[in-house]
């Protein structure tokens, strides 16, 4: 059964961190290129960050540049995304996202930035 569960979604203060983590099962992830989008209330989903298979490429939505990193440890089916500096506006249900020929969502796991 193929699985992508998020986790590490929580309430902080704006300017404070938080780390997402994303375990993939069922499936060979490392293939894959792995991905996190978020959805704000009211708004579409957006593309924030994507990881090749291999970790050697990334790219990010220009909004998160500089604040956020994702990574990827493959021996352990297992993606990242490293938030820092948050702001209100990076609020939303973000979701882990596995992508090749087929495609694979998590469930979503929510972040809130506010005072």
């Amino acid at each position: 059964q193929v699985q992508l569960v998020e986790s590490g979604g929580g309430l902080v203060q704006p300017g404070e961190s938080l780390r997402l983590s994303c375990a993939a099962s069922g499936f060979t992830s490392a293939n894959y290129a792995m991905s996190w989008y978020r959805q704000a209330p009211g708004k579409e989903r957006e593309l924030v960050a994507r990881i090749s298979s291999t970790g050697g490429s990334t790219n990010y939505v220009d909004s998160v540049k500089g604040r956020f990193t994702i990574s990827r440890d493959n021996a352990r089916n297992m993606v990242y995304l490293q938030m820092n500096s948050l702001k209100p506006e990076d609020t939303a249900v973000y979701y882990c996202n596995a992508l090749r020929v087929a495609e694979y969502w998590g469930q979503g796991t929510l972040v809130t930035v506010s005072e």
